[in-house]
């Protein structure tokens, strides 16, 4: 009778070896080639570096750490003293270090240069095929400083702070820091998305107004990283029927701890690193920044970089989740052959790899458009309308795309990618955060017809140029035909449609960068399957690419072996 040792019952073979140890960045063509146009590779050797650093097993073991272990809320001391400290895991501490190191909190401000926003955004596309957890504190510090800047007294207190590339875990007055984060706090529990509900006070402890100091009483439902040194919140003032904002340290001028106490870190689907969390403020200290009543505008400001990393980060999740699935492809077999040379599986990774290259592409366009219209007064109308316009249709469309990718290329992997032992679980429980947070699908699409209609001459230039790119495609003339016919609808209807339009709006800003920059086989296949008569333009599974298409020229393409 043949015995068995414990645990040999069987050899295991067929497992795909982790992916490990390879670059973020030379694998990454479209993101590469999009760095040298938009003037911006006088970065490439930090981006190789950092895209290598990423990859090495102990770097992809900090994601999973930061995501097992969650932060902890102490509310009290043991002696009963009140000190809302927050308890996160070194993994945590480490993450932020990386980002702060490679400047992505601040790089266009503090190293302005030609190309500055479009090396930044790739810099964290790469850190958020990691973990995206890290990434909410180090977005709201960035979107706070061109808010920040219009404030000199304030902002020449903050400003070694803020462009520090040292991460300061400490929780202890600003004063004693080497750096800073900044949060923000704009949702009340009865209004949500529609901060004019907010019911916040505001009462001036002298004469007031801008840069005028007061106490805020009231609270805010999601309080994003309340570990953050400052926040950005709206709350109401007794001159004024508007909102305005203000600047709340965490710790009073006195060096005690601000009255804004945590009530509870909310429990979340993903994102689960990250501390986000209920507060009450009990006559909290904050100084006005922008006009009295103005405070929507102000923040808004934050809102619409906060917007790009939202499009960024969920352009990353998809870029991670489809190498991972190419990876899996490539090694494992099934009814004798491997996954990778199954026509039918090419079909759906080829498909993967277009919506991600087209997510790509998109993103490094609104960077370089951030940059042009930095300066408002300067800027081209087609810049202008990439910002304004482009940019919500892209946070609606790709974040929304990302949640039915994720879930796709979890699929690719089978019930191994369905546990928590492998990446594609938190991957996709990632997903639907960035839909959510600044704005949801209805909010962004509303916001796009708001733009178009308050910029006319910006939302002229930019179809005016799609336009003109569209010559040799039938299919994308006729799409530009119908979003056209689809605008000059009465309001009502237009509203009714403006999923549709954003939707629009995105596959024909794609279209027209992938026929400009990618191989004319790709830029066709994209259109063709995204654009042409009867494509499914309501919503589409992937794997449904024409035969015809060259599928492992793609997926070569996506992911080089």
């Amino acid at each position: 009778m043949e015995r068995h040792h414990f645990g040999q019952t069987h050899d295991v073979t067929n497992q795909v070896p982790p992916l490990t140890d390879y670059n973020l960045f030379s694998s990454d063509v479209a993101l590469s080639a999009a760095l040298e146009r938009d003037g911006a590779g006088w970065h490439r050797e930090a981006l190789l570096r950092h895209g290598a650093a990423l990859t090495t097993p102990a770097t992809l073991a900090l994601a999973e750490l930061a995501n097992r272990h969650t932060p902890e809320l102490f509310t009290h001391s043991p002696r009963g003293e009140r000190i809302d400290a927050l308890e996160f895991h070194p993994s945590w501490h480490t993450l932020l270090s990386l980002l702060r190191r490679e400047g992505l909190h601040a790089l266009p401000f503090s190293d302005p240069q030609s190309g500055a926003m479009a090396a930044r955004c790739a810099g964290y596309f790469l850190h958020a095929q990691l973990e995206s957890g890290s990434l909410c504190p180090l977005t709201m510090t960035f979107a706070s400083i061109p808010v920040l800047q219009r404030e000199p007294g304030l902002f020449d207190t903050l400003r070694g702070k803020l462009y520090s590339r040292e991460h300061d875990a400490r929780d202890v007055p600003l004063t004693q820091k080497t750096s800073a984060m900044i949060g923000m706090g704009m949702t009340e529990k009865q209004g949500g998305s529609d901060v004019r509900t907010n019911q916040t006070h505001a009462h001036a402890l002298a004469a007031g107004g801008r840069d005028g100091a007061y106490r805020l009483v009231g609270h805010k439902w999601f309080f994003s990283a309340p570990q953050c040194d400052a926040h950005l919140v709206l709350a109401r003032t007794d001159d004024h029927t508007g909102l305005s904002c203000f600047y709340v340290p965490r710790f009073a001028p006195d060096g005690r701890k601000n009255t804004v106490q945590i009530q509870r870190l909310k429990d979340k689907l993903g994102n689960r690193s990250n501390a986000s969390s209920e507060v009450e403020f009990l006559d909290a200290f904050g100084v006005m920044i922008g006009d009295e009543g103005r405070g929507v505008p102000t923040i808004i400001e934050m809102a619409n970089y906060t917007r790009l990393d939202c499009v960024i980060g969920s352009a990353a999740l998809m870029r991670a989740a489809l190498v991972q699935a190419i990876h899996h492809a490539r090694h494992r077999s099934a009814f004798g052959r491997q996954l990778a040379d199954q026509p039918l599986m090419r079909n759906v990774l080829a498909d993967l790899a277009l919506e991600s290259e087209a997510a790509t592409v998109l993103f490094m366009r609104l960077a370089r458009a951030f940059e042009a219209s930095a300066d408002a007064s300067s800027s081209s109308p087609a810049e202008r309308a990439w910002r304004r316009i482009v940019t919500p249709a892209a946070k609606y469309w790709v974040c929304k795309r990302t949640l039915e990718f994720t879930g796709e290329a979890m699929e690719v992997w089978g019930g191994n990618g369905y546990v928590e032992t492998g990446p594609m679980a938190r991957f996709y429980r990632e997903a639907p955060v960035n839909s959510i947070w600044e704005g949801s699908g209805n909010v962004m699409c509303l916001d796009v017809l708001r733009a178009l209609e308050r910029e006319p001459e910006a939302a002229h230039a930019l179809f005016a140029a799609w336009q003109a790119q569209a010559g040799a495609h039938p299919a994308l003339r006729a799409a530009l035909g119908k979003l056209a016919a689809t605008l000059n609808r009465p309001a009502d209807e237009r509203e009714a449609s403006a999923r549709r339009i954003a939707q629009q709006i995105v596959l024909i800003a794609q279209a027209t960068l992938l026929v400009e920059h990618a191989p004319a086989a790709i830029a066709e296949a994209f259109i063709t399957t995204r654009l042409a008569e009867g494509c499914g333009e309501s919503g589409r599974v992937y794997g449904t690419l024409p035969a015809t298409f060259d599928h492992a020229a793609i997926i070569e393409r996506a992911f080089p072996v």
